[in-house]
């Protein structure tokens, strides 16, 4: 998997009833990441904890169910992007950190945007690529063109079965299933909600990215007041890993902005 860097002793806490595990590495303003889907902290954002440590605090959690946060078992409730966002308020909360800087990629892009509505005071600024407002019938079908794992590439299925083994074609079923379940119930998770969003905004997306249309970050860009976008032309979902170096030189110039 591109990006794993070298495991350490991951520090755990208890937050909202389960252990979290999560990555924490430098000095400085934290910088809470939150991973994708099945993702951890620890695999999805080993680039930006080896080299944007240097100027701030990375804190990269596992989400419960996911990685060494794996007590309870996933669920995939109505509402678990929330409850991952509700985790990361608590998790900063208990580290101490009274504002910070939040980036999320895929899922963890649509908790980041749900984390900065409901903690307006405590995110100071917000980086956000590959996530989805709402869902639609489009969506759904690129979803489920993945829903069998053996339809992954051997590189990604590989990833992560080192860290699920024979569990991951159930998540990733349940995954698909509440994606489902959301488009019936109408589709939206914080499209409406944008304009609470009051943080700078860095939006960012790869145009060849196979499972975001571009229609998804537009929809934050108009929805998000002064939002910024910048897309990768020849990028696909996993911006911040094949394209490391120029993702978090643009991070960290946004951040590091007065």
């Amino acid at each position: 998997h591109p990006g794993i860097i070298a495991a350490r002793n991951m520090p755990e806490i208890e937050v909202c009833g389960f252990r979290c595990h999560y990555e924490q590495r430098g000095q400085g303003t934290p910088l809470l990441c939150l991973p994708g889907a099945l993702g951890t902290g620890l695999t999805d954002f080993g680039p930006q904890i080896e080299e944007l440590s240097d100027t701030f605090q990375v804190i990269a959690p596992d989400p419960r169910g996911y990685g060494r946060s794996h007590t309870p078992e996933r669920s995939f409730t109505a509402n678990f992007l929330q409850q991952d966002a509700d985790d990361a308020a608590a998790l900063m909360s208990a580290l101490g950190c009274g504002a910070y800087f939040a980036a999320g990629w895929s899922d963890g892009a649509t908790a980041a945007v749900l984390l900065a509505i409901a903690h307006p005071e405590r995110v100071r600024k917000l980086v956000i690529w590959g996530g989805n407002s709402y869902v639609s019938a489009e969506d759904i079908e690129l979803f489920e063109r993945t829903r069998s794992i053996c339809s992954w590439s051997p590189r990604m299925r590989a990833s992560l079965e080192a860290i699920y083994g024979d569990r991951l074609q159930d998540l990733w079923t349940g995954w698909c299933d509440a994606m489902a379940r959301l488009l019936e119930a109408g589709g939206e998770i914080c499209r409406r909600r944008l304009e609470r969003v009051q943080c700078p905004t860095l939006i960012l997306h790869g145009a060849r990215d196979p499972l975001v249309p571009e229609f998804h970050p537009q929809v934050f860009r108009e929805g998000i007041r002064g939002s910024r976008l910048h897309v990768f032309p020849e990028g696909r979902h996993n911006i911040h890993l094949y394209y490391a170096a120029e993702f978090n030189r643009l991070v960290r110039e946004f951040l590091a902005a007065g």
